[in-house]
């Protein structure tokens, strides 16, 4: 994001600590049948393409864990951002090129359901994250680089 820990909003630490909640009960789930066996004895060395691939799952998810668990402690030690500056839970009113201005929120998780919010770690969110008002940001979009002007923070 902006180089520096991040604080987190509220509505973002509780999202990420359930998801951290679901992850361990879905590992400690998967971590069970590769202690037992997955629970069937019979069969022949083919179970073993099987267990690869719990084996793998529970890498993925340890992985994931890691990351939230990184990410809650990055926040915790991370200062607001300054007044006026861009940050994790800001809401933000832009300019674009064309003219026409938009308040966005700045999130640390996505929500279909919200078409106001940008995550930090989108291509606007990055290029926002760090800015006040005056400031112009460029960033990437799926039609070439484009430019934005941050009208205010709030």
């Amino acid at each position: 994001m902006t180089g520096g820990p991040e604080p987190i909003d509220a509505d973002a630490r509780k999202e990420l600590e359930k998801e951290l909640a679901e992850l361990r009960a879905e590992r400690d789930s998967v971590a069970a049948t590769l202690r037992d066996g997955g629970g069937d004895q019979t069969g022949d060395r083919a179970d073993q393409a099987d267990e690869l691939m719990r084996a793998d799952e529970a890498d993925r998810l340890n992985g994931r864990i890691r990351e939230i668990e990184g990410r809650l402690e990055e926040a915790s030690v991370a200062a607001p951002p300054a007044a006026g500056t861009v940050g994790v839970g800001s809401s933000v009113t832009v300019r674009f090129e064309d003219g026409t201005e938009s308040t966005v929120r700045i999130a640390e998780l996505a929500d279909a359901l919200d078409p106001g919010l940008v995550t930090g770690d989108s291509p606007l969110g990055r290029a926002l994250l760090g800015h006040g008002a005056g400031d112009a940001v460029t960033y990437e979009t799926p039609g070439g680089r484009a430019t934005a002007t941050v009208v205010s923070v709030g």
